[in-house]
């Protein structure tokens, strides 16, 4: 077992200050595979100390220095790679096939998109009369979650180094030790010391302490909505920016003369990537009333085929989801379906045939939902899609829109026809004919999915102030 018990602070690997130790479950084997220190606020205190101090002159790098220190972090964290992808294939469940191309992949897009962006960055802008300067913003507290964590975690260090920032992260407790190879990457690619300090921690210990600390003058978010108003709410009184990408509930409006061998595999297989523990996942399937048999009988056969497996070896099976809580809700999710009259078209609440133990859900497929049930309100974050039948274009925009989420959408069929549906979608990102974002593409929804945008230039600009100049010399 795997154990990191020390927190990287100012450039070095430090005991906690009262912290208290946990021990990472593979979802697996459901046994310990890794142990990590729960920290303390007098362990965020300290990160902060370094990290203001760091600011003083890392704030005044220049786009030449900045541009090398990241060069210096992908080289590093390619040669990371195996590492990076055993951690996650035990801690999280992600088979090491997909680990060690689609999420640490995923890290090294982070970077590239920052790098691509800080490279013809425009610091200041001339508007005539006055002029804006983009500057940093100063400390900045990173909470990332479990579920994608190399590309959560570099799409806030990446574009906060680009500023000119200092952070302090805390990572998701049920896969910490990403991060912690990180720090290393961090350490090896001569990052100053307080410019990236790492604090490892649950919600209630450490993301609290972040979001309340006097000297964090920004904290960036990723993770559920409801764990996103406590943290908005404890940032409050110190009136910091609040930066979030939160929960999502994304329809895949099928158009009516979709053509299902061509454009719907792309879509419908969301659900099964990194067993649909994705925000962005296009659970809702929304399809003309008179194709729904067609489409069920389509889909079903794609989730019949997919297979789950030992997520340390190599292979295109789904893995397990990542613990017993998330477990249990996704069966309790799947059995309500059930109860309130949903056709189960494959898959269901037991534990899949090809284990006999582990946090394993077989991928589901539900027909003749409705979106009054409650498996099309609630974000399910596994492998279950629901089919939701609609009489009419107009119908179908209207379920797509009934959420409380507004992260994201996709639509399946002719481009130009889905062209005209877009502007009617209130989501942050619409794709067509696939289910996730051009990388680069600012990353953020609407309603309660959160506020800001991540990836590339909007990505980098929602790491730093603005500020108006007036009277300068002609």
């Amino acid at each position: 077992m795997r154990e990191r018990l020390q927190h990287y602070i100012d450039g070095q690997w430090v005991d906690s200050q009262g912290g208290r130790r946990h021990e990472v479950i593979n979802p697996a084997t459901e046994e310990p595979c890794a142990a990590i220190t729960l920290g303390t606020p007098a362990d965020v205190d300290a990160a902060v100390a370094a990290a203001r101090r760091a600011f003083k002159t890392f704030s005044r790098t220049t786009r030449e220095e900045r541009l090398a220190l990241l060069g210096r972090v992908v080289e590093e964290y390619k040669k990371r790679i195996p590492d990076l992808a055993h951690a996650m294939a035990e801690e999280m469940g992600a088979p090491l096939s997909f680990a060690s191309t689609a999420q640490v992949g995923a890290g090294i897009g982070g970077f590239m998109g920052t790098i691509a962006a800080l490279q013809n960055f425009q610091f200041v802008e001339d508007n005539g009369a006055f002029k804006v300067a983009y500057e940093p913003i100063g400390v900045v507290g990173l909470i990332t979650p479990w579920n994608w964590p190399l590309n959560q975690i570099a799409l806030k260090v990446a574009p906060a180094l680009a500023a000119g920032n200092t952070m302090v992260l805390k990572p998701s407790e049920e896969c910490p030790t990403c991060a912690a190879i990180l720090a290393e990457v961090m350490d090896a690619a001569s990052v100053p010391p307080g410019v990236f300090n790492l604090v490892q921690g649950d919600g209630p210990g450490v993301g609290t302490a972040i979001s309340s600390h006097p000297d964090i003058d920004m904290v960036s978010f990723t993770g559920s909505t409801r764990a996103g108003i406590m943290v908005a709410k404890a940032a409050a009184d110190t009136v910091k920016r609040v930066h979030q990408e939160l929960g999502g509930k994304s329809p895949n409006l099928v158009l009516p003369d979709a053509d299902f061998a061509s454009q719907l595999p792309a879509t419908a297989s969301g659900p099964l990537v990194n067993s649909g523990q994705s925000c962005i996942c296009p659970s809702r399937i929304l399809v003309p009333r008179e194709r729904q048999a067609e489409a069920a009988a389509f889909v079903k056969a794609m989730y019949s085929a997919a297979k789950v497996g030992n997520p340390l070896e190599e292979g295109g099976h789904l893995g397990p989801v990542v613990n017993k809580a998330q477990h249990d809700k996704i069966r309790g999710l799947i059995q309500s379906a059930i109860d309130e009259g949903a056709t189960l078209e494959c898959g269901g609440p037991d534990l899949p045939a090809e284990v006999n133990r582990g946090y394993y859900i077989a991928p589901t497929l539900f027909s003749n939902v409705t979106p009054d049930m409650r498996i099309a309100k609630e974000e399910i974050f596994g492998p279950v899609a629901t089919i939701i039948p609609y009489d009419s274009l107009d119908e179908a925009i209207e379920i797509a829109n009934d959420t409380s989420y507004g992260l994201s959408a996709c639509i399946t069929g002719d481009p130009a026809k889905a062209a005209d549906v877009v502007p009617a979608l209130r989501a942050g990102m619409v794709a067509i004919n696939n289910w996730g974002p051009t990388p680069g593409a600012p990353f953020g929804g609407y309603k309660q999915s959160g506020n800001g945008r991540e990836g590339g230039l909007y990505g980098l600009k929602d790491f730093m102030e603005m500020k108006a100049i007036s009277g300068l010399p002609a």
